[in-house]
């Protein structure tokens, strides 16, 4: 009966889904022998010292420019640190190198902006060699100085005033490829004159999963309905109120070796390392004669050259483990995950006050601000600081070089979490480690979950006998500094408060007085 419930609960696959086409035939491409690519962009990706592609990388390019290239839209579900990014980026640059004239061709939609930031410095890198502008939207600067980066304003005349609300001056698009975050690319599609999808050639829904699970202010039908033809939108009068200030759509004429179908029409590149197999989700990107690429058979697959270990701690002890870890694993770059912002920020205080550690900590949550954010990553790049303390917010898709470890202080709540956190390590072919620190009642559960992946070498991972004992003291120490810290700050917040009260009660009394 349990395996009957089992098989109840599994997603059924999509038809497509069922032969895909498998990325580990794949090997590494000399860039010397890849098919059709531009020399500009050979170049370029010589001096960023690539000099051979990822197998996902000749994959993609494969079956959008290379000898099987084909008009449909393609699915990435690969491991973290595989290179999707480039995988999409590179046949996209390549294609809009031939364009004549200047509009957005490529949105590319993320959903953080850390990870936006890291996808444009890509596209910029080899996208400038070929004449293309990458622009972004993503909510880091405010909306008009993106306005002012995303939109080209008209020519005008010695005298001529330019005024934006002139409906009679036409604003063109000032950039070929665009990524955002699905927040501020609604707030041009509703507020920005002259930001329109109609040229719109490709879009690229990073992360997929993520972006199909939070809804993100309907961008993705948004989106969809401003890039149909009019016929196929059926010249629908309420599109216009969705569109806001948008006043064009595509225009299209018989798509090639589709009948009924309409031509040119928009690309799609969807990417995960766990791409969802659900119909229901899968069926709101309206996807077009679809091709699955994946590596092995598995849907959630970990990278090859990473190691995996679980260290069964005492319950009230965690905090000594993780330091006699961090200790055990001084001089390499690691990242510890919580499961929470408030267990990321006391956990980082905590280890503050553990005095003179061989190591330099900091911070990383959504709680801090993007200059703050953008400011300890550098420093965490940078090797200044050897180990970083974060929120989930760290695990999509952000690429650090030279990470060797990461921790998951908390356990992961599902495979999918675990993927995506083990994945800042063991990227691009280099060796990592992941250390899962666990209370004996959840070791099962932890196993169980590795299951899913088909992890099931996982390892216990001893730490020194006395190393954890000999913290003990400073441990106690710590504690009582943090709870002395925590009242502190308490204290003063209640005092703002009562101030702010009082302060309240003053004016409420003069405005009486005046009524009076």
């Amino acid at each position: 009966m349990e395996e009957v419930s089992n098989q109840r609960k599994r997603v059924p696959h999509l038809t497509w889904m069922r032969n895909p086409v498998n990325i580990d035939q794949f090997e590494d491409g000399p860039l010397s022998l890849l098919p059709f690519l531009d020399p500009r962009l050979e170049e370029a990706l010589k001096k960023m010292g690539i000099q051979s592609l990822f197998p996902v990388q000749v994959a993609v390019w494969n079956e959008t420019i290379g000898p099987g290239a084909f008009e449909r839209d393609i699915c990435v579900n690969s491991p973290t640190g595989s290179g999707k990014t480039l995988a999409y980026a590179l046949p996209i640059v390549q294609t809009l190198a031939l364009r004549k004239i200047r509009c957005l061709r490529a949105l590319v939609v993320l959903p953080t902006r850390d990870l936006a930031l890291q996808v444009k410095d890509v596209f910029a890198t080899i996208a400038s060699v070929v004449g293309l502008r990458v622009g972004s939207a993503i909510g880091q600067s405010s909306i008009e100085d993106e306005r002012l980066e995303l939109i080209k304003r008209p020519k005008l005349g010695m005298y001529s005033p330019f005024d934006p609300e002139d409906g009679e001056m036409e604003l063109q698009t000032a950039v070929d490829i665009l990524v955002a975050t699905p927040g501020r690319l609604m707030d041009h599609i509703n507020m920005t004159k002259g930001f329109s999808l109609e040229h719109l050639c490709y879009l690229v829904i990073d992360e997929t999963d993520k972006l199909l699970r939070d809804a993100y202010q309907s961008w993705l039908p948004t989106v969809l309905q401003l890039t149909q033809s009019d016929y196929q939108a059926g010249r629908s009068s309420n599109i216009c109120a969705l569109r806001g200030s948008l006043t064009t759509l595509r225009r299209c004429g018989v798509e090639r070796g589709f009948k009924g179908k309409f031509y040119p029409r928009l690309v799609k590149f969807i990417l995960s390392a766990t791409l969802t197999q659900d119909p229901s989700k899968i069926s709101q990107l309206y996807l077009h004669h679809p091709l699955l690429l994946t590596s092995g058979d598995k849907r959630y697959k970990l990278p090859k050259s990473l190691e995996s270990f679980k260290l069964v701690c005492r319950s009230k002890l965690k905090p000594l483990y993780l330091v006699a870890l961090l200790q055990n694993l001084v001089g390499e770059k690691s990242i510890v995950f919580t499961s929470s912002v408030e267990t990321t920020h006391r956990l980082s205080n905590l280890l503050k006050f553990f005095g003179d550690l061989p190591f330099k900590i900091s911070e990383y949550s959504r709680n801090q601000h993007q200059a703050m954010r953008s400011k300890k990553l550098k420093s965490f790049k940078e090797g200044k600081t050897h180990v970083l303390i974060a929120t989930d917010a760290m695990t999509r898709g952000m690429d650090v070089e030279g990470i060797r470890n990461v921790i998951n202080y908390d356990i992961p709540a599902y495979i999918k979490t675990f993927i995506h956190r083990a994945g800042r390590t063991a990227r691009a072919g280099q060796s990592g480690c992941c250390f899962t620190l666990l209370r004996q009642n959840e070791v099962k559960r932890f196993e169980k979950m590795l299951e899913k992946a088909d992890a099931n070498s996982c390892p216990s991972y001893s730490l020194p006998k006395d190393s954890v004992e000999n913290f003990h003291p400073l441990y106690l120490s710590a504690l009582e500094k943090l709870k002395e810290c925590e009242e502190t700050r308490k204290g003063k917040r209640t005092s703002s408060s009562f101030g702010s009260a009082r302060a309240s009660k003053r004016q409420k009394s003069r405005t009486e007085e005046l009524k009076a």
